[in-house]
């Protein structure tokens, strides 16, 4: 069984085999061991120089990279899209190149632009890390939730998985769709219909508009938040209210418990509490939207690890 991703970034899900996942998904087990420790940190990355460039907001993703590389001992260089000279005109292999010339290694990066993460690795020698580019993936997220769900209901395959919510401005699904059919689960997309992508059945998965038919048939929700300052305006250009929306997409724990069954909840953060779900549910005994962001800390070490050439430095755990 190889120990090395068979990739030099990472760019996507399609970029990853289930091999890789699995390989991935070790080295985190391992990695949360290290995170129980009275001391949590190790000298992994002590010889690795990341820069974290963030040129959309970011709070949840950008701590959970930082924290990550701290654990791994990595020198750690921050820049915000906010406070540089792209603001004056420099374009963003300039401003990566130029923070390269500083013999930076690697690259964790989010962009407003889809493919922003692809074209920066086809211009600059460092290893590329996406953490979010546009509507497209958002591969570090996709993997801890899968990775969560394992640790939650010990597999994912065969897993029934509803995905609910703004599915067409959202990164997180589309890469939380390719890594679970991946690793075997089913997958169903939840969501208005002026929420959905046309095409969504082509990714192989089951599509429904209605809430209650998709928490019938799933084994675990993953609850979208509204991605309203994708949508222009105000913000609610596709559906008639938020209230409208909570009613028929969100859930409370009215509508949990009038399944009789128990479900695995999930939330990629930040919660719009009160419109996709509600605080007693979100906070509840089947919630575990704080083990996954606890899991996000050591998956994304496991990534920075692997590419970094993880094998090699396995001695140094």
């Amino acid at each position: 069984m190889s120990e090395v991703l068979a990739t030099r970034h990472l760019l996507g899900i399609d970029n990853l085999s289930a091999e890789d996942i699995g390989l991935i998904f070790r080295t985190a087990d391992g990695f949360k061991e290290v995170l129980a420790r009275p001391i949590k940190k190790v000298p992994s990355l002590r010889d690795v120089t990341v820069a974290n460039l963030f040129f959309e907001n970011s709070t949840r993703t950008r701590i959970s990279f930082e924290l990550a590389e701290k654990r791994l001992s990595a020198d750690v260089v921050n820049f915000s899209s906010s406070t540089s000279s792209t603001k004056k005109g420099e374009t963003l292999v300039d401003t990566v190149n130029n923070i390269l010339a500083m013999k930076v290694d690697m690259v964790v990066m989010r962009h407003a632009d889809p493919g922003a993460a692809i074209f920066l690795s086809r211009h600059v020698d460092a290893r590329i890390i996406n953490a979010g580019d546009g509507t497209r993936e958002h591969p570090t997220q996709a993997l801890l939730d899968a990775y969560s769900i394992r640790e939650k209901l010990g597999r994912v395959k065969g897993v029934k998985v509803a995905i609910v919510g703004d599915i067409l401005h959202s990164r997180v699904a589309l890469s939380n769709v390719l890594c679970l059919r991946k690793l075997g689960a089913e997958v169903m997309l939840c969501g208005p219909s002026t929420l959905m992508p046309r095409h969504a059945r082509d990714l192989g998965v089951e599509v429904s508009h209605n809430m209650d038919e998709a928490l019938r048939w799933c084994d675990v929700a993953n609850m979208l938040r509204i991605q309203l300052e994708r949508q222009g305006g105000d913000g609610i250009a596709n559906f008639p209210s938020l209230r409208e929306y909570a009613m028929r997409f969100g859930l409370d724990r009215k509508r949990y418990e009038a399944l009789g069954k128990e479900l695995v909840i999930m939330h990629p953060g930040p919660i719009n509490r009160g419109v996709e779900v509600t605080s007693d549910v979100a906070d509840g005994p089947e919630s575990i939207i704080l083990h996954q962001v606890e899991n996000g800390v050591a998956v994304r070490m496991a990534v920075l690890f692997l590419l970094a050439g993880g094998p090699g430095r396995q001695a140094r755990l």
